[in-house]
């Protein structure tokens, strides 16, 4: 049996939230993002793309290349209850979906063909959608994840795609490397410089030498040069928070030594969030006395996941709950109010370089381990104190 992997993906979402609620947007070049001039882009509309304007680009050159276009700063909130009102209408009527992102989703319709079809069932939920949400959304449907996300991005906006079981090499052949997911600047760029720069081309590569250049990644890419994707679509279910804490081996009273050890927890925590592509919206700090006396301090804040935001809170949360002056066994940190959402694209007042900082890192972090890269000021802390670093133990909940 030929499996049936629909992908769903909303057309310009932030700029559709946008244009939903004030209708005087419509057919105008619009960004929302950062407003300085070192702001990022989050998102633009297809009227602002045709200047070659795009998500994650500096806001003075995206200004430069459409200087009609009009900025919004963004508002995740209400992009997160648009998202949150579409998932209830594929959770009513999909047998099986994963939440791929705040705007994107796969849905498992496999064996409804013998019954219904799968397409035919799935045009019908993408009409439905659009209907009853006001905003548009692109439809691909194959027999994986690779092919339908791939089909989806090369109709939108407004794309209702099916490619027929067997003609997944035919359809990626013609497409640029850069169209596989998972192949970023660099490795087109690399591809490039040895002038392979169509999927065809790539698939005529031999796989000893894809890993020889890429690692365990070039299993991967070769795959996906021929259409090749097992992937399984994982049923959704929403996480409520992240935490982590720590006991001391000896209570203490040392704030340094305990704001060390806050700092790592935040970068693990954050890294957490990045590598699940989900932001937070509340920050809570949590001490417990020699006595055993527990207190906890929250804040609720724009949604983030920049490990400078919440290092920033964490350290503030905690020097307003500290004030009893006693010995400490225990601390902990915990994110919530988790809304799906990429980190590249929704960090609206930061600058392009600090994106481009947090990437290299978490590229770092993901090869090597998390250990690998701390911040400096948690190289002053003891042996002893690096060894309860390293017992951190993380709750998903």
């Amino acid at each position: 049996m030929d499996r049936n992997i629909i992908h769903l993906d909303l057309d310009a979402f932030f700029v559709a939230v946008e244009r939903k609620n004030n209708a005087q947007l419509k057919g105008k070049p619009l960004i929302v993002g950062g407003s300085s001039r070192r702001g990022v882009v989050a998102a633009c509309s297809y009227e602002a793309r045709k200047f070659g304007v795009h998500s994650a680009m500096p806001m003075y050159l995206a200004l430069q290349l459409c200087p009609d276009a009009k900025v919004i700063s963004g508002d995740m909130e209400s992009y997160s209850k648009a998202s949150h009102e579409i998932t209830e209408m594929i959770a009513q009527d999909a047998p099986s979906f994963e939440k791929a992102s705040i705007d994107e989703f796969y849905i498992d319709a496999s064996g409804m063909d013998k019954y219904y079809g799968a397409h035919k069932w799935a045009t019908e939920l993408r009409t439905k959608i659009i209907k009853e949400s006001g905003l548009t959304i692109s439809m691909g449907i194959s027999v994986n994840k690779l092919v339908s996300k791939v089909a989806t991005g090369e109709r939108k906006p407004d794309a209702n795609v099916c490619i027929p079981a067997g003609t997944e090499k035919e359809f990626l052949a013609p497409l640029g490397v850069d169209k596989i997911p998972m192949v970023g600047k660099q490795t087109a760029t690399f591809l490039y410089d040895m002038g392979v720069r169509t999927i065809a081309t790539l698939r005529e590569m031999p796989l000893k030498f894809l890993t020889s250049a890429f690692g365990k990644n070039g299993i991967v890419l070769w795959n996906k040069a021929h259409g090749i994707d097992d992937s399984p679509v994982v049923p959704y279910s929403e996480q409520k928070s992240i935490s982590t804490e720590s006991t001391f081996q000896e209570d203490t009273i040392d704030v340094k030594r305990m704001k060390s050890i806050l700092i790592a927890m935040v970068e693990k925590v954050s890294f957490q969030l990045r590598s699940q592509e989900k932001l937070t919206s509340c920050v809570t700090v949590k001490i417990r006395y020699s006595n055993f006396d527990t207190e906890t301090k929250q804040v609720h804040i724009p949604y983030t996941s920049s490990d400078h935001v919440l290092l920033r809170t964490v350290t503030q949360l905690f020097d307003k709950l500290y004030n009893r002056r006693m010995l400490i066994r225990l601390v902990g940190v915990r994110l919530s109010g988790l809304v799906h959402g990429n980190h590249q694209i929704t960090l609206f007042d930061d600058t392009a370089e600090s994106i481009s900082l947090y990437e290299a890192i978490d590229l770092i972090k993901h090869r090597h381990g998390v250990e690998k890269l701390i911040r400096a000021t948690t190289l002053d802390v003891s042996n002893r104190v690096r060894m309860e670093m390293n017992m951190f133990k993380g709750n998903v909940k």
